[in-house]
């Protein structure tokens, strides 16, 4: 999904709709309330592989579904209208909305039944690059599995500029010899996807084109570990938030499931095509993107700087005053995946822990698992906590990923009311996530 930028910046939307309607663009409180979008989760297929199409699940009957998109302080009005034979909710991958419209079944809301709809107003506050899903517990996995995933933008007030902004979403499919998905994962191979096209895409670009990347990894439990070659990255937002410019440790980038990276970076205005690149250990590369380029080359841009910080993000953790809590999962092998000792394939009746509204919280990932383990925390932003002291990586993730036999602390301000879901999702076995819950009061 490409979007052209360079003619599109700034006030140039406001103003080309003034000259076509000789109308003064409004502002959003002027403008009547829209009738929400209809996003419909029905059956559909999708030709994963030349062979044969593979019946999924999707959002508007594909996968990913339609990017919703909206400016930072628009209003977001979605009517899901539930067409499969499944109950349904629409839920996100990281923003921080009321407790009511986190969309995770049965903590916050009951699932939507086949045949019924249900309506989301949002207002996200925060800018940046998020996901939606149906999450009901505890077939959470399967239904993402299956195909019900998108993306959405919530755009800066000024972005910064850039010739193409390109929408990359990654996903996992397991197949049986039909081409059709598995009833049930399994260990082995599976087909890895961007934008549910076969690997790899193909761009052409003029020379020193400078392109925004949104990468998102939709896969159900499959941690993506994502190389740009020909080019340099500078890492802008994580997880949605932005973060200082840096450019990762040999250009390589992990992505966990849901996990989202906004990286820019100018083509090559001489040699060969750039590429991002799928790594895997023992594994040859696999090209997700070439980019070749043609043409004239863009005039140079300034250097790439860093997106403004979010002032709605505490500038500090009280780690001293913080509530401590562990989280411990294990399992794996011969042994099924336990979270705190139990299955974790439901929500309890009582949370792991409650905290008042806007008291610190740090929360301990124990991993005695075989499998390294992904922990995510809905309705909040987490800082890293570094292993050796008291600081914390110098941005914001909604989720941490723990290698086998190893402990991470992640921290946040508990500034978010309601009752907020836990994942805990082993990576790369044929493992359901598991849940837990907090309280914020």
């Amino acid at each position: 999904m490409t979007l052209t930028r360079r003619v599109l910046l700034g006030t140039t939307l406001a103003t080309l709709w003034t000259r076509l309607t000789g109308v003064q663009a409004a502002t959003a409180s002027q403008l009547p309330e829209a009738p929400p979008r209809r996003l419909v989760a029905q059956k559909a297929a999708l030709r994963l592989l030349p062979s044969a199409e593979t019946a999924i699940l999707g959002f508007d009957g594909t996968a990913p579904g339609a990017l919703l998109r909206c400016k930072l302080g628009q209003n977001l009005a979605i009517r899901l209208v539930n067409q499969t034979d499944q109950p349904l909710t629409l839920a996100n991958w990281g923003l921080r909305l009321p407790n009511a419209l986190d969309g995770v079944a049965p903590l916050t809301q009951k699932p939507v039944p086949p045949g019924q709809s249900f309506d989301y107003r949002l207002t996200p506050p925060d800018a940046g690059l998020f996901g939606y899903r149906s999450f009901v517990a505890p077939d959470a996995g399967n239904q993402l599995r299956r195909g019900l995933y998108g993306a959405i933008i919530i755009d800066e007030a000024a972005p910064p500029a850039a010739d193409n902004d390109i929408l990359a979403v990654l996903a996992d499919w397991q197949l049986d010899p039909k081409t059709q998905i598995l009833d049930t994962p399994r260990p082995g191979e599976s087909l890895a996807t961007i934008n549910s096209k076969p690997l790899a895409l193909e761009e052409t670009h003029n020379p020193g084109s400078r392109i925004r990347l949104r990468l998102l990894n939709a896969a159900a439990a499959r941690l993506f570990f994502v190389a740009f070659d020909g080019m340099t990255p500078h890492v802008l937002a994580i997880d949605g938030q932005p973060c200082s410019v840096f450019s990762p440790v040999g250009n390589l980038l992990p992505v966990g499931p849901g996990g989202r990276f906004d990286v820019m970076f100018d083509l090559p205005v001489t040699g060969g095509p750039a590429r991002l690149v799928l790594r895997e250990t023992g594994r040859t590369d696999q090209p997700l993107i070439i980019f070749n380029t043609s043409g004239n080359k863009w005039p140079d841009m300034p250097p790439i700087a860093a997106l403004p910080q979010n002032p709605l993000l505490p500038a500090a953790i009280r780690l001293q005053d913080a509530k401590n809590v562990q989280v411990t999962v294990a399992g794996g092998g011969a042994a099924p995946f336990n979270l705190n000792g139990v299955p974790g394939t439901a929500f309890g009746n009582a949370p792991l822990f409650s905290v008042k509204r806007g008291a610190s919280a740090t929360l301990a990932l124990v991993n005695k698992s075989t499998a390294a383990t992904q922990m995510r925390v809905h309705g909040h932003a987490l800082r890293i906590l570094h292993d050796l002291d008291d600081g914390w990586d110098p941005f914001w993730r909604d989720s941490v990923i723990v290698p086998p036999g190893r402990t991470k602390h992640a921290a946040f301000v508990a500034d978010n009311p309601g009752d907020w879901a836990i994942e805990v999702l082993p990576l790369d076995v044929p493992a359901g996530d598991m849940v837990t819950w907090f309280a914020v009061g």
